[in-house]
Parts: structure tokens; C-alpha cells; sequence
């Protein structure tokens, strides 16, 4: 009875040892069967070596034994650092240049069976395709050319990865370093310039300066003779303007004279204004002058009204003269 129980009990034991391992067994094959995909991944499976397919985000079940999951691919856009590397640019000069490389899968399967590694071919082909792009440019074109570079970086890369799956979004540059002798040598350069355009700042400035004081200096001058000129043309109408009212006036004078030398006292008034004027003007001459003049008929003031009145009334004059010659 004893030798019967230890028997079932050995039994049972392996019994339930048989169990755990059918139910671990089961477990395992359960892991290897249902595979859950994260989002924008990818993996490519096989089947007793050969690609069977690529599972995308989700759940899948696969042939336990049969089926395995050879490659794991991230769909994501991926950057991976381009190490610093030397290239000599077309003038001969050493530049120590680093980048940052975007790209991202687009066939699964490429980059698993189209290069062992694609990370590192990108990487390898970046540094070659930089270099290439640097030695085409001069130092200073370096610097000013990054976009040029990048965009031939893109173009070389894009056309070399495309048999892996691999899509090179784009390429940065991220330092460019010159040798110290060649900085010094740069911001010697730039400082020259820098004076260089002060200098030229300066004198277009001074020019510029003179420029104005002369086209002041010009303006002031023309105004001035525009106002010389308007005022000599003021002082000429002026003048002009007193020369016709002392014409009118005179004329009017005149026609007033001969009017009243119509009358009948107009001789006589004329006549006695004439000697009053010869006597006036004959005594300021004898005091002012420096020399005397004495007429010879210097005491016949009735000789000389009676030859002026001849010129203020010919007819009279005339008539006065003729009457002697009838009498004789």
C-alpha cells in the first residue's frame, strides 16, 4: 500500500509537472503568435528565412516557429550627427566642418535587405557628398553659401539612398571652422574693410557737406541778385513814375501859363514875375560865386522883361517892332 501511494504521488507530481510546461509552453507560443505594432512602425517578417511581409501599426498574429520578426523600423523622421570632418576648399584651405542629417524610411523592407546599415551609409555618404560640395567653393563662399551646399548634400544623398527605402529630408550644416591663422587673417581682413568703409563714409559725408554749401552758397547768390534785380526794377518804375507825374505836372503848368497869359493882365503878371526871378538869381549869383559876372546893361531890368515878354507873346514882340518902322 505504501509502494502504491508513493507511485500515485509521482504520478501526480508529473502529472502537474507535464501541465506547467504544456501551460508554459503555451504561454511562449501565445508571445510568438500575437504581435502588437506600435504607431508609425513597421516590422518586416519572415518565414523560414524568406520575407514574408512588413506589419504595420496594430495587432497580427503570426506561425510560431515559422514566422519571426527579423527587422524593427521606425517610421518617424530620424537626425543623426554627421561628425566633424576636415575638407579643403578651391583655394587650398583646411576647414573642420559638422552637420545634422534628416531623413526617414519609406520602405521597410529596403532598409532591411537594401544595406546592412543605413544609418551609417548616410552618414558615410554625407561626409563624401560634403567634401565634394567644399572643395567646389572658396573659403569665403563657405560661409555664405550654405544653403548652396545643403541643398547639393540633399540632392546627392537623395539619389544614393533611394534603392535602401531611405528618404534624405535635409542636410545642416552646423559649424564651420577655419584654421586660427586663417580667423586672424579674416578679422584683419574685416577690419580693414570696416575702416575702409568709414573712411569712404567720411569723405562721401565731407562731400556731400561741400555739395550742400555750395548749392546754399549758389541759391543765397541768386536770390540776392533776384533781389537787386527786383529792386532796381522798383527804382526805374519809381523813377519812371516821378518822370511822368513831374511831366504832367509841368504840363499841366504849362497849359495853366499859357491860359492865363490870354488874359489881359496875364502879360503883366508874367512880366513882373520875370523881373522879381532876374534879380533874385542875379544877387545869389553875385554873393555865391567866386567870380563876378556883370552884364553891360546891368541896370536895364525893363530891357530884359521886354525880351522875355517877345518869347512869352511873339505876336505883341512882333507888333512892338514894327511900329517904329512905320513911324519913320
Amino acid at each position: 500500500m505504501y509502494g502504491d501511494s508513493m507511485g500515485w504521488g509521482m504520478y501526480l507530481l508529473q502529472s502537474w509537472g507535464l501541465i506547467i510546461f504544456l501551460i508554459c509552453l503555451g504561454v511562449i507560443l501565445l508571445m510568438r503568435a500575437l504581435i502588437i505594432v506600435p504607431n508609425r512602425s513597421a516590422y518586416v517578417v519572415e518565414r523560414l528565412g524568406k520575407f514574408r511581409g512588413v506589419l504595420h501599426a496594430g495587432f497580427h498574429v503570426l506561425i510560431p516557429f515559422f514566422d519571426r520578426v527579423a527587422y524593427k523600423r521606425s517610421l518617424k523622421e530620424q537626425v543623426l550627427d554627421v561628425p566633424k570632418q576636415t575638407c579643403i576648399t578651391r583655394d587650398n584651405v583646411s576647414v573642420d566642418i559638422d552637420g545634422v542629417l534628416y531623413l526617414q524610411i519609406i520602405t521597410p523592407e529596403k532598409s532591411a535587405y537594401g544595406i546592412s546599415d543605413y544609418e551609417w551609409g548616410a552618414i558615410q555618404l554625407a561626409q563624401t557628398a560634403l567634401r565634394s560640395a567644399i572643395g567646389k567653393l572658396e573659403l569665403d563662399k563657405t560661409f555664405e553659401e550654405r544653403t548652396r551646399i545643403n541643398q547639393e548634400v540633399v540632392e546627392a544623398l537623395d539619389a544614393a539612398t533611394s534603392p535602401w527605402g531611405v528618404k534624405v529630408l535635409r542636410y545642416e550644416i552646423r559649424d564651420i571652422t577655419p584654421p586660427s591663422s586663417v580667423m586672424q587673417a579674416m578679422e584683419k581682413q574685416m577690419r580693414a574693410e570696416r575702416e575702409k568703409r568709414a573712411v569712404i563714409a567720411q569723405s562721401e559725408g565731407e562731400k556731400q557737406s561741400q555739395i550742400n554749401l555750395a548749392e546754399g552758397s549758389k541759391a543765397a547768390a541768386i536770390a540776392e541778385s533776384e533781389g537787386r534785380k527786383q529792386a532796381m526794377i522798383n527804382m526805374a518804375e519809381g523813377e519812371a513814375a516821378q518822370i511822368r507825374a513831374v511831366a504832367q505836372a509841368t504840363a499841366e503848368g504849362l497849359a495853366l501859363v499859357a491860359q492865363q497869359l490870354g488874359t489881359g493882365n496875364g502879360i503883366s503878371a508874367a512880366q513882373l514875375r520875370l523881373a522879381e526871378a532876374y534879380v533874385e538869381k542875379f544877387g545869389a549869383l553875385a554873393q555865391n560865386g567866386t567870380t563876378t559876372i556883370i552884364p553891360a546893361n546891368v541896370g536895364d531890368v525893363a530891357g530884359m522883361v521886354a525880351t522875355m515878354t517877345k518869347i512869352l507873346h511873339p505876336d505883341e514882340g512882333l507888333a512892338a517892332a514894327s511900329q517904329p518902322q512905320n513911324k519913320k
